[in-house]
């Protein structure tokens, strides 16, 4: 881990706040603020505004660009419910529940890409062979 951002308090439920979080999660800081430009979610806001918040601490105490930097974990708790009574019929009151939610939010320095060049050629490796396909020729002249 290399920076550390968190946000506490937000007024959106944690479940509208984890759909969100499911796109940007694992991705590069970068490409996670395009994906948080895009979409037309209230979460994206908070979310974005955490994400610079986390990269410029990065930027400021270690000198890594947001080029060099991914998300390695991010998730949203449960925070407080506000409760408020609204009048329903009958002389009776019903509750309503304004959910909180606290983001945590983690970046890490992206690893070296002769790691990611190396792991994909042991997979190459490790493929099986194809398996040789028997034409219509070579089955009839083996049951005869």
């Amino acid at each position: 881990m290399v920076s550390r951002a968190i946000a506490r308090y937000i007024r959106i439920s944690t479940r509208k706040t984890g759909n969100v979080l499911d796109l940007v999660r694992g991705k590069s800081v970068v490409k996670a603020e395009t994906i948080l430009d895009t979409i037309n979610k209230r979460p994206a806001i908070y979310i974005k505004q955490l994400l610079r918040s986390a990269s410029d601490s990065a930027e400021k105490r270690f000198k890594l660009s947001p080029a060099e930097l991914y998300i390695s974990m991010v998730k949203a708790d449960k925070g407080p419910m506000l409760k408020r009574y609204r009048a329903a019929t009958m002389g009776r009151a019903t509750m309503i529940k304004h959910r909180t939610t606290h983001v945590i939010l983690e970046l890490d320095k992206m690893k070296r890409p002769e790691t990611a060049t190396k792991d994909i050629t042991e997979r190459e490796s490790r493929k099986k062979p194809k398996a040789e396909k028997i034409s219509k020729k070579r089955i009839g002249s083996a049951t005869t």
